[in-house]
């Protein structure tokens, strides 16, 4: 029986390498395709020998071609920190727009099905919660994060646009926060940046009073709550995250007390649009995909914090990478 065949864009990043190793797992073929503008193939390095994975160094807001038969196609190429979204909003804008379009067209004409990435921040800074998939959100368009905000949220619309004028096979995952190894420690979300600075010794920098909340998910619970949604046959927005809910400063002093450091935490101005509660509702998930989180935040935090540990000390001071002009 011949393997079924997936393109996971963004595979070299965070989330998208997990995704490679999950279906490869699984028996597929997959197809890792990624610009490497905020990825990294040491995500991907162990998949190389494998003959079922094959890796295309491409920009998905130029014209995407595979070859042969493809049964999938996994839309995960966006940078998703504010880091990387801030310095290239151009880029964040395209990919979810003109690198989207790209994807479903090859959709269509390869009649595969298609999942795309979307994220919690489509709420905004949310006036309803916890979040659910029919609550439309409080976004500011034309704030600094308007960048990453609407390129998400067109990119869900443009989504059911080929769903329904098109008829394509399409599936759209609003992803919460989520950690795990694999993540960059300098790409400006608390997790990684709390873990980086208690390696570095210094003091954990939150942003307001603390206050603010996030629910976190382990990464091995987000990849299998998209790869059920994947196999399911709904086709409107579905939350994968873990509902624990925790303030930052709650969050930080958690992190102080696993790495044993002795510095301080100290509080910084809130960024712009910065939620202030972040919280999914995951009725839909547990009815439809029978999926819920089963990796405790103790649990998860442990095994992250072992990564970014057994990385080599250079890996803890490493700045964010330079990125190309915004064309």
């Amino acid at each position: 029986m011949m393997k079924k065949r997936v393109l996971i864009t963004g595979a070299a990043g965070f989330l998208g390498s997990h995704l490679c190793d999950k279906f490869i797992n699984e028996g597929y073929k997959v197809i890792g395709m990624d610009n490497l503008i905020t990825g990294d193939l040491k995500n991907l390095e162990h998949l190389f020998p494998n003959p079922d994975f094959e890796f295309y160094h491409h920009d998905i807001t130029k014209y995407i071609h595979i070859s042969g038969q493809l049964d999938y196609i996994l839309h995960f190429a966006s940078p998703a920190s504010p880091i990387d979204y801030l310095k290239i909003p151009i880029q964040t804008l395209k990919v979810g727009a003109m690198g989207t379009h790209n994807c479903l067209g090859l959709a269509k004409d390869k009649k595969a099905r298609m999942l795309v990435a979307s994220t919690s921040e489509v709420y905004g800074d949310p006036l309803v919660h916890p979040q659910t998939e029919e609550y439309w959100g409080n976004v500011n368009p034309v704030g600094p994060r308007g960048v990453y905000d609407e390129a998400k949220r067109y990119m869900e619309s443009i989504t059911m646009a080929y769903h329904s004028f098109h008829q394509v096979d399409t599936r759209i995952v609003r992803i919460f926060n989520t950690y795990g190894p694999r993540m960059r420690l300098n790409d400006g979300r608390a997790l990684p940046a709390f873990i980086g600075q208690a390696l570095r010794g210094e003091d954990i920098t939150v942003f307001g009073d603390g206050s603010q909340t996030r629910s976190f998910c382990f990464v091995a619970d987000l990849i299998e709550g998209i790869y059920r949604l994947l196999l399911s046959d709904y086709p409107l927005p579905v939350n994968i995250g873990n509902p624990n809910e925790i303030s930052l400063k709650d969050f930080a002093e958690e992190v102080l007390a696993l790495t044993g450091n002795r510095v301080k935490i100290i509080y910084k101005p809130l960024p712009v649009d910065d939620p202030k509660q972040r919280q999914p509702d995951i009725t839909k998930a547990k009815n439809l995909l029978d999926w819920e989180p089963k990796v405790s935040r103790k649990e998860g935090l442990a095994i992250t914090y072992d990564y970014f540990k057994n990385l080599p000390p250079e890996e803890w001071h490493k700045q964010p990478k330079e990125f190309i002009s915004n064309k």
